[in-house]
């Protein structure tokens, strides 16, 4: 699924740096269904939206470079904590391991931008 996100930003823009906001943002907007599905018990949408999130952090780590440096490890250990935090609030309804994911992913589009200058 983060795959086909991407690719579907790929048709709108060739800017590698464009389509890693758009993941990020991509995963703000599944985690706020996320959180929505849980308050309205909703089992189906919250496991729906928590699968098309885990499948953008999996891209990400897919698509990291190591040859880069230490912020590729870094980074690929975030993306895997926020995968484990995912699964686990999903079987727990809880919708502070959801607003800590949210934070985390916020917190990395102002990184992104900051670095980026997008």
């Amino acid at each position: 699924m983060g795959l086909d996100v991407y690719n579907q930003q790929a048709a709108v823009t060739d800017d590698p740096y464009m389509l890693i906001l758009k993941l990020y943002e991509g995963l703000l907007k599944y985690l706020s269904f996320v959180k929505n599905a849980i308050e309205e018990g909703n089992i189906e949408e919250k496991f729906e939206y928590i699968n098309k999130s885990i499948a953008i952090f999996d891209e990400m780590r897919n698509i990291l470079d190591f040859d880069g440096g230490d912020i590729a490890y870094y980074l690929d250990g975030l993306y895997l904590y926020q995968i484990e935090t995912l699964f686990s609030a999903g079987i727990d309804d809880n919708l502070n391991a959801i607003a800590q994911v949210t934070k985390v992913v916020q917190g990395l589009i102002e990184a992104w931008k900051d670095e980026t200058g997008l």
